[in-house]
């Protein structure tokens, strides 16, 4: 078990990594993508601030919180308004383009590679920019999926129209109640399909991705193969970073890559075979 204290940060200067990264992806044959929040933030999706007050002024004015993240969480006391809080979030986080080419520069750069994508981020910005759906792993979820709140089956149901229904003839920051969504089986409130407790519904698209990402890794473990993170903390570390951490650790042909804002770094055990690059990773792919 790696120890957080025994991890190093890298010393080398930031150009020096990036061409070695350059260099590294040119000549791996299996890329493997770990996507966290730090990546939709380099991409423009920015909760607080000059974003936030352009779609969300004024929830702001009437509830008194300052970032979409609080406004998730606020105890609004009716569904109406629940919803056009929520309707208004997942148009703009999730149906809505990112506002930098972040995750297309991506693309260009893994596409002609064998690779596969695991990602804790609910918004879609990889397959909306092109990258194959049979090669992404939401693990988390998606901000465009509805399930039953109970729940009482595991399925879950594309919420586009009702979303955009909602946006429409929502007033006063109420959507009109035949707009609320019911679970089709009980008739119990929808709510977004996102991992936050024991509720989560796995679907059966969810477990066929999990079967391909587990099925990728097994076919490929002992190959020339390149862990690439992005933008991935410290609030879910099992999910991809210690895993990312342990098969590079595993098989002595893997490099391991940590690219994020303010804490890119590796365990020392496998310090010699890791690329830590610390800055916006937006910019960091424009110079690959």
């Amino acid at each position: 078990m790696f120890l957080k204290m025994r991890i190093t940060k890298s010393t080398e200067p930031y150009l020096d990594n990036i061409k070695k990264l350059k260099e590294k992806i040119e000549t791996t044959d299996t890329i493997v993508i770990g996507a966290g929040a730090g990546l939709s933030t380099s991409a423009g999706f920015i909760y607080d601030g000059e974003r936030f007050h352009k779609y969300f002024a004024d929830f702001e004015e009437k509830y008194g919180f300052h970032d979409m993240y609080s406004g998730g969480f606020y105890p609004y006391k009716t569904l109406e308004e629940y919803w056009a809080y929520w309707s208004c979030y997942i148009a703009v986080n999730r149906y809505d383009d990112a506002p930098k080419p972040v995750y297309n520069e991506l693309l260009k750069l893994v596409n002609d590679k064998d690779y596969f994508v695991i990602t804790t981020n609910v918004d879609h910005c990889f397959q909306k920019a092109g990258f194959d759906k049979k090669r992404l792993f939401y693990t988390q979820g998606d901000y465009g999926l509805f399930q039953c709140s109970v729940p009482c089956h595991n399925k879950t149901y594309d919420n586009e129209e009702v979303i955009r229904n909602m946006m429409a003839q929502q007033r006063n920051m109420k959507v009109p109640t035949e707009l609320l969504p019911k679970c089709p089986v009980c008739g119990k409130p929808m709510t977004m399909n996102l991992r936050s407790d024991n509720k989560f519904v796995e679907d059966k698209g969810w477990h066929t991705a999990a079967e391909r990402y587990s099925n990728f890794l097994r076919s490929r473990q002992n190959g020339n193969i390149l862990f690439l993170e992005l933008g991935v903390g410290y609030n879910t570390p099992v999910i991809i970073k210690y895993p990312f951490w342990q098969m590079t650790a595993q098989n002595p042909r893997a490099v391991y890559v940590c690219l994020n804002l303010m804490d890119a770094a590796a365990p020392q055990e496998i310090a010699r075979r890791s690329i830590c690059i610390q800055g916006d990773i937006g910019k960091v792919l424009e110079l690959l």
